[in-house]
């Protein structure tokens, strides 16, 4: 395995290939997307450690999606079955990914704990048990504080997992490891992350702005409200199948992978 340090414009092309895999087989991959939510809101409903089981599956599953995609991209129909395909490759690496998702977990609470050290809790208890985000509750300096700070916070994380479940399954690389390698591939090719994330900003705006001036030209509110969530369910769907390309041209490994960036 060895990084690869790709121009700033690869990062369209992510997004690119990411829409164009996702048209290849939209019922399969969007049916696989929806079962990695059904998973996920089912774990987070569990008393006393639904929400800690949720996160500690993300990665998994999340592999689950780029193995999907990994398919889709051969031309190939992706089973519903793939979607554990983390948990079935042995019990050394199902232990890994479980061990991987445990420090998921740990992270993204040690975040939410940070944040209550501003708002005394009231952020990170919206996340945790749900609620209703009231008005008030959003001008509350200290409620905005915390948003912030969670969010600049769980940038650094995203970037330690980002390519963590992939290195675990494909390469065989240890939990621990994988973070300092996922990490230090997101910042050698920082440019064309920044050219990812803001091609898909710029798509979910202008899939909500089209959206938005159909449904005020055709003079119905209301079919905004019916058309935005499953366009943006779709759009989230596309954005994970983009992951899998992201990873695949930031290391090269084609005797392995079968793959060549």
């Amino acid at each position: 395995m060895k990084l690869n340090i790709v121009p700033a414009r690869t990062g369209a092309l992510w997004v690119k290939l990411g829409v164009q895999t996702f048209a290849r087989q939209p019922l399969a991959l969007a049916g696989l997307f929806f079962m990695f939510l059904s998973v996920m809101s089912v774990a987070s409903l569990l008393p006393w450690i639904g929400n800690a089981l949720a996160l500690a599956i993300l990665p998994g599953a999340t592999l689950g999606l780029m193995a999907a995609t990994r398919e889709a991209s051969k031309g190939k129909f992706p089973m519903p079955s793939i979607l554990v395909s983390a948990f079935r490759a042995g019990r050394q690496r199902a232990r890994a990914m479980l061990v991987l998702g445990v420090l998921y977990a740990m992270g993204f609470l040690l975040v939410l704990g940070i944040s209550a050290l501003v708002d005394g809790g009231s952020f990170a208890q919206l996340y945790l048990a749900g609620g209703t985000l009231t008005r008030e509750m959003i001008l509350a300096p200290e409620f905005q504080y915390a948003m912030w700070v969670a969010m600049g916070l769980y940038l650094p994380l995203s970037l330690l997992f980002w390519h963590a479940p992939a290195l675990v399954h494909w390469h065989g690389i240890s939990p621990v490891k994988s973070l300092f390698f996922s990490l230090v591939a997101c910042m050698k090719n920082f440019w064309a992350f920044t050219v990812f994330g803001l091609v898909w900003l710029a798509v979910f705006m202008t899939v909500g702005l089209v959206i938005a001036v159909l449904a005020g030209s055709l003079g119905s509110p209301g079919l905004l409200a019916s058309i935005m969530f499953p366009a943006a369910m779709l759009m989230a769907a596309m954005f994970f199948t983009s992951i899998y390309f992201t990873f695949r041209d930031s290391f090269v490994a084609p005797e392995a992978e079968g793959d060549t960036p």
